[in-house]
């Protein structure tokens, strides 16, 4: 057969040729099937040959032929095999904006293979050749005959192939462009990586086969009773439905929906993610599903799921991985799944397409919501005004609902999939609002999501990106500002009368977000706010290598790109590898399913969940006194229903207040049996108290007074005062520091709630003009101080020396005092630091610089908090208690290096033979530390962690404070509470 395209399929908004079957559900069938991934023959040239645009190319018939053509694997990306180049842009094109055309330059891969069809291939029937993911435009002939084309990367196409296909060998050929008109509607920020990334197979559809299936799982939130409704294309008579667990086997006719009442079922939520299997079959096939009953609707403001409020604690998850690109590895995405279980995750929006239809098995059987998303984002419009942009031209309405009947139809029948969004950052315009419609007709059992309807025209939920705190709570709450800049007052009415969700926020690029503890407070607080999803799960990076050898995961920038956009692609919750930063650990503390109270002698257990009691969980306690647990047991809690609270009363070894200097008790809930995602023990919640003690004073609190012992002999100060040597070990410093690395969020420019300025300067919504937080920083020159000593003064009880640390250039600093003390088993330091000169900025850190040898120690053990780093305003998955870890796990090795390390609350810190200890009162703080072997100027200078010098020393930080580090990235600044502004500040530190 022959399917001539009645134009060519470049330079075109037409989403593909007449030759593609109508889409449809992905489905398991006991219809033959013959997969074609493996290896096939490839070749990458620059652009397609003029003499093959309209015709048949040579290799498309003789196969191929010549030097320029290499084995490959399918599926995958060739420029991850050393074909081109990958490319990362965000908001850019990487081509002229000149729709619908393309460059002619344009990176074209030819893909041939044989295939020998089976001799008991039935011979009776058709048989389709799908695609089920190939970027951006591919091209598909058969033994020499052109089947068609289609564009939608992350989207299946079928062909009836049955006329081309002959007993025996068979050639099949595809060609891929890199850039098409497609391209134009797939800006999704990640990696442009073109190939046929998903699998390729041929699908026998038998006599009287089920060409599709539509089922819908209903369930009564009232009675508990079950609906299936039932829609069936076929050229059968009729159709067996079963259902076994409830004992239903009905015969329906395929001339109309069916529908089916099955008595009182199990609900699926993600909490409880109860599946039945159903078998729909007719003489010709048979196909098996695994069905979730459960109802999705919006009530007023409310988005209810099986009748109760669905408040969605999820991450935005693009499908990436560091050597396979978008390429689906089962084994990498369960793990990735359990991982987001064991941390409380319990929704996912596909950012910003469909993703692999086995996923969406998982997330069935797992447990999780799923905001399903087009393959539709012309995020680049944006730069040119939104002038041309697809979504409001009706040349492009073609290319708009074909992407949503392809979406919505293959993954229709999934319980985990409650809502479908348009797609993403793609301005507003008739075409959505068209998709909207179809989609209506199509499922009304889901609702409808899209940021961009910021008028709320054809959409169910109103949606934000990136909010202040301040317009959530006017969203929610008082009206003091519209719902968005562009809205009038009915729109604003509009959208308030509707659930509100923030489809992005939380941006986790580098060592962040902060403040993500207040955007749960509103989603508590709020009943029309149904929660999130927290901008991403993982980093993007793709592992590559040095010229010599040295492998890192590189970002936008380093493959030659000429046009990127740098390391804004790694912005995860987990690194490139699957590595899970502290802020999952915080999310996963927010985000606890159990909260702990503890009133006197009594724990209240509070059940957060919506589904499911606390069945499944042991309660248990931990005494801990400076940090060593000194006893434990388990409580014996009730069951707790969903939304509910039980008081227990402790035992009275856990509050008998035990002689120490401080003391604290966990408590944790853990899982009583194994699950899909966790074994027994694991901790789904746990919360940490102040408890009684029987205090006795640190002897560095007291000793650490001014004058109360004689200065040691085992101390070596240089002439200027600054310690040398303590006790044998070699020191340099401590000299005051104000820098550290920034974080990607330092480097941002204002959004929202910018502190960059002093507060009686801003009104707190902040303004994308303020340069970044590392920017003023920097020519405040607070990376290059210099240290002059004032003063240098004994009476052989103390040594103070006083210290002024300014910057090159600049009026402004600080002045410190350093008062030593001591004997020869501890040398004491009361440091104290002022703030001089106008100061107009915030600082990064005030604190104090040691450095010691390199071969110290390999080793970290601390009491304070940990196990993680944490910060001003990221500090809820960490506790108080004792620590060990190597000092080369100390930091998180994010993308671009950065501050990273630090841990508050100090009270010991071990590094081999050297102890330091910190004790608070008389105006000094507990410090947070940071040990690593590089310097924070060090650190700053570079992009990758593998461009650092060798290290040749150990860095110690002590830090009295440090700056939040809110999510100014993509989102608001640190909030005032947790701004470091310039003051005065103390601490006592004991070196033993």
């Amino acid at each position: 057969m022959s399917a001539p395209h009645a134009v060519r399929p470049l330079g075109t908004t037409t989403p593909g040729s007449d030759s593609r079957l109508p889409p449809r559900a992905r489905v398991r069938s006991d219809a033959r099937a013959l997969s074609l991934d493996g290896v096939w023959r490839f070749r990458l040239t620059d652009h397609a040959p003029l003499d093959e645009v309209d015709g048949i190319p040579p290799f498309a018939v003789h196969g191929p032929d010549g030097a320029d053509w290499h084995d490959l694997v399918v599926p995958s990306h060739w420029p991850l095999h050393g074909h081109g180049s990958p490319w990362y842009t965000n908001i850019r094109y990487p081509f002229p904006v000149d729709p619908p055309h393309v460059p002619d330059t344009n990176p074209t891969g030819d893909h041939v293979r044989t295939v020998d069809l089976p001799d008991d291939w039935p011979a009776t029937g058709r048989t389709v050749l799908r695609l089920d993911g190939a970027e951006s435009l591919a091209h598909v002939w058969v033994n020499g005959t052109e089947i068609g084309w289609s564009t939608g990367s992350r989207l299946a196409v079928e062909y009836d192939v049955t006329d081309v296909l002959r007993p025996g060998t068979n050639t099949v050929a595809l060609r891929v462009h890199q850039w098409s008109q497609g391209s134009y509607l797939e800006d999704q920020d990640q990696w442009w990586l073109p190939g046929v990334f998903r699998s390729v197979a041929l699908e026998h559809r038998p006599v009287d086969a089920l060409d599709d299936v539509f089922v819908t799982a209903d369930r009564d939130p009232v009675t508990g009773r079950g609906r299936l409704r039932i829609e069936t294309v076929t050229t059968a008579g009729s159709v067996t439905v079963r259902l076994p667990e409830t004992g239903l086997e009905a015969r329906i006719s395929p001339a109309s929906p069916a529908h089916l009442d099955v008595g009182v079922v199990d609900a699926w939520s993600a909490e409880i993610p109860r599946l039945y299997d159903l078998t729909v079959a007719t003489d010709g096939e048979r196909v098996r599903m695994r069905v979730g009953f459960r109802r999705v609707e919006v009530v007023g403001d409310q988005l209810l799921a099986n009748g109760v409020p669905l408040v969605f604690h999820g991450v935005n998850r693009h499908e990436t991985h560091p050597d396979l690109g978008r390429v689906f590895d089962e084994d990498v995405v369960r793990a990735d799944l359990a991982l987001m279980k064991r941390h409380n995750v319990q929704a996912i929006r596909t950012a910003h397409q469909p993703p692999h239809p086995r996923f969406l098995e998982l997330a069935d059987e797992l447990g999780f919501w799923v905001v399903l998303e087009c393959d539709l984002e012309t995020h680049g419009f944006w730069e040119v005004d939104w002038v041309g942009n697809p979504s409001d031209d009706p040349t492009w309405r073609d290319a708009y609902l074909d992407r949503v009947r392809r979406t919505v139809e293959r993954d229709k029948n999934h319980a985990s999939v409650v809502m479908w969004s348009l797609g993403n950052e793609s301005g507003t315009g008739r075409n959505l609002a068209a998709m909207a419609d179809w989609i209506r007709q199509r499922d009304p059992s889901r609702p409808i999501h899209y940021e961009g309807d910021v008028d709320g025209a054809y959409t169910d939920v109103y949606s934000r990106m990136y909010p202040t705190l301040e317009e959530i709570d006017s969203v929610c709450g008082t009206v003091t500002m519209p719902v968005h800049e562009t809205s009038g007052p009915a729109a604003g009415a509009r959208q308030r009368a509707k659930p509100f969700l923030l489809c992005e926020y939380g941006h986790a690029m580098g060592n962040g977000p902060g403040m993500l503890a207040e955007y749960q407070e509103r989603i508590e607080r709020w009943p029309s706010l149904h929660g999130g999803f927290v901008w991403e799960w993982r980093d993007h990076g793709l592992r590559t290598r040095t010229a010599d050898g040295t492998t890192y995961f590189g970002y936008g920038g380093d493959f030659g790109e000429p046009v990127h956009d740098g390391v804004f692609v790694m912005d995860g919750l987990v690194l490139s590898d699957g590595t899970p930063t502290p802020a999952l650990a915080d999310l996963a503390a927010l985000w606890a399913p159990v909260r702990f109270v503890r009133t006197g002698s009594s724990l209240t257990v509070r059940n957060l969940r919506a589904h499911a009691d606390t069945a499944d969980l042991v309660v248990s306690w931990e005494l801990r006194v400076d940090g060593r647990a000194v006893d434990d047991g388990t409580l014996d809690v009730p069951p707790v229903r969903p939304g509910s609270e039980a008081t227990v009363a402790l035992p009275s070894e856990a509050i008998a207040p035990r002689r120490g200097h401080r003391a604290h008790l966990t408590f944790r809930a853990d899982l009583r049996a194994d699950t899909a995602w966790a074994d027994a023990g694991h901790a789904v919640a746990s919360g940490q108290v102040a408890a009684d003690v029987v205090a006795v004073e640190p002897v560095e609190a007291e000793s650490g007074r001014p004058g109360r012992t004689a200065l040691p002999v085992s101390a070596v100060f240089s002439d200027d005062g600054t310690l040398r040597s303590w006790r044998g070990v070699p020191l340099a410093g401590p000299r005051p520091e104000l820098w550290r690395a920034p974080t990607e969020n330092d480097r941002a420019a204002g959004q929202g709630s910018s502190e960059t300025v002093l507060p009686e300067l801003t009104s707190g919504r902040g303004d994308e003009s303020v340069p970044p937080s590392a920017d003023r920083w920097r020519e405040r020159g607070l990376d290059r101080l210099t240290h002059r000593v004032l003063s240098l003064e004994t009476d052989g009880r103390a040594l103070v020396q006083r210290v002024r640390s300014m910057p090159a250039g600049s009026s402004t600093g600080i002045e410190s005092e350093f008062r030593w003390t001591g004997d020869d088993g501890s040398l004491r330091l009361r440091w104290t630091t002022v703030p001089i000169g106008p100061w107009d900025c915030t600082w990064p850190r005030i604190g104090l610089h040691l450095e010691l040898p390199e071969d110290l120690t390999d080793d970290a053990s601390w009491w304070g908090t940990g196990p993680h780093e944490s910060y001003a305003d990221a500090r809820n998955g960490v506790e108080v208690g004792r620590f060990t870890a190597p000092i080369d796990d100390l930091g998180i090795r994010y993308a671009r290096p950065q501050e990273t390390g630090h841990r508050p609350g100090l009270h010991e810190l071990r590094l081999g033979p050297l102890v330091v200890a910190a004790a608070e009162g008389h105006g000094a703080t507990l410090p947070g530390f940071q040990v690593a072997r590089h310097s924070a100027q060090q650190w700053s200078a570079v992009g990758h962690a593998h461009e650092l010098p060798a290290s040749d020393r150990l860095h110690l930080y002590l830090d009295a404070a440090q700056h939040g580090l809110g999510s100014r990235a993509c989102g608001p600044d640190v909030l005032p509470r947790y701004a470091l502004w310039p003051r005065q500040v103390a601490l006592d530190i004991t070196f033993r």
